[in-house]
């Protein structure tokens, strides 16, 4: 995968783009690196133009705030669209990815065909989830290390740990030089996000949600909910984690696909 750097006010943001035609956006989630979406870029590039954004802080991207918010890293990623002058797309979220998205749609929704929230949601941190990122941002501050060892295996599901044994000890090692600063900046960035409830239902284009039964940081019952108030939806509930593109690479693929394909059709014919 070739990767290219975009300079924001000084500082770097890594990225990949590859293919030709309409325009997919993917964003990775809270401590994964762009290096996540190779394999998928390299498939869907063959009917897409694909981007992948390194969100700041994490992978070869420099932190660009002590607290990393959604808005400011939306208003990141529409310059960088500007700069390599892509103007409209479906941008689809993993996790903090997903937040990110949603918070572009609200501050940009006329460039976006397509809206997906991959292991994502649209509410606001609960009281108790604002708690746990403060102590998740003690832990780091003590002992960086062990929290990025503990944090990614818990994101899959437990028959899944050993199986996907390779995999995590790869997502391990692109994040294991992540700054302490770079972990807290976004925890603190999702501890401080809004609600996006009304900007999901109010945007009039097409919407994926992919869920697993066994994710622990998405509640399933509350997913659902906000999907049941939206039009135009796709959903794929799958008995995994939180990291379908490993744990349903195959399924998860082919949703993302399909979707794009759907959301280009739909913004012809709506």
């Amino acid at each position: 995968m070739t990767y290219y750097y975009f300079d924001y006010n000084g500082n770097e943001i890594r990225y990949s783009i590859q293919g030709q035609g309409n325009t997919l956006i993917l964003l990775h989630g809270f401590m994964e690196s762009v290096q996540i979406w190779n394999d998928f870029s390299n498939e869907l590039s063959k009917d897409f133009r694909v981007l992948c954004i390194e969100l700041p802080g994490h992978g070869k991207s420099d932190l660009i705030a002590d607290i990393q918010t959604m808005e400011l890293t939306a208003n990141m990623i529409n310059d960088l669209c500007k700069s390599i002058e892509i103007h409209e797309f479906v941008i689809i979220g993993h996790s903090m990815g997903g937040y990110v998205s949603l918070q572009f749609a609200e501050l940009f929704p006329e460039k976006i065909k397509g809206l997906g929230l991959f292991h994502s949601h649209a509410l606001a941190d609960t009281d108790e989830a604002k708690q746990n990122r403060d102590r998740a941002c003690e832990i780091v501050r003590k002992s960086r290390k062990i929290f990025i060892s503990q944090f990614i295996p818990e994101l899959f599901a437990p028959e899944n740990i050993i199986r996907f044994d390779k995999e995590i000890k790869e997502l391990q090692s692109h994040v294991i030089d992540m700054s302490s600063e770079a972990i807290i900046a976004s925890q603190q960035g999702m501890k401080l996000r809004t609600d996006k409830l009304n900007v999901l239902i109010d945007l009039d284009v097409p919407k994926l949600f992919i869920a697993g039964k066994q994710d622990s940081r998405v509640n399933l019952q509350q997913l659902m909910a906000q999907t049941m108030l939206c039009n135009h939806v796709d959903i794929l509930i799958l008995n995994i984690g939180h990291m379908g593109y490993i744990e349903a690479r195959n399924e998860t693929l082919a949703s993302i696909r399909n979707f794009t394909e759907k959301c280009f059709s739909f913004s012809l014919n709506h």
